[in-house]
């Protein structure tokens, strides 16, 4: 499924995310998920790799969430972005969690920006970390590109209004 638009399309999510380290190169595909925004291939992770932490640490990732403007980042994991208050409004809600120094997951509700997105993946190691997303209600898992295709077909139905806090 191909969805067209520009890097700065709106993404709609609510998600787990998850750093892929060495072991997960090559996960298979089984299956087919099948929502209101379309079909997306699944992978199977299995459950000893979801135990794996981030390669970067916990502390630097909450400097890193810092640097970004309108941000709201609490010591035990808990932040909140928002977008300036002219253009179009979006905001992402998210906690990460640590295992031994190192953030082990994010979880990620809202939307925001194509190229704000980046910029908050970048903040947990990305690109030099590839990362797997799991969709929370349907606790599938996503490559990235699969997941960007979705959140934009979500994005681009209007779904990010629904995700937003009120």
């Amino acid at each position: 499924m191909t969805v067209a638009g520009t890097c700065d399309d709106l993404l709609a999510f609510d998600i787990t995310l998850h750093g892929r380290g060495s072991g997960t190169a090559e996960l298979p595909s089984v299956d087919t998920y099948q929502d209101a925004w379309g079909s997306w291939p699944t992978l199977v992770m299995p459950n000893e790799l979801l135990a794996v932490p981030m390669v970067i640490g916990f502390d630097e990732s909450f400097d890193l969430l810092n640097q970004l403007e309108r941000m709201y980042a609490e010591p035990d994991g808990s932040f909140v972005w928002t977008s300036p208050r002219d253009g179009r409004w979006w905001q992402v809600d998210g906690n990460a969690f640590e295992k031994d120094g190192r953030v082990l997951l994010v979880d990620l509700k809202g939307s925001c920006p194509a190229s704000q997105f980046d910029r908050l993946l970048a903040a947990f190691g990305w690109p030099q970390q590839a990362m797997i997303m799991q969709l929370v209600r349907a606790a599938m898992f996503l490559d990235e590109p699969t997941f960007r295709r979705h959140a934009r077909c979500r994005g681009t139905a209007g779904d990010g209004q629904t995700l937003r806090p009120r």
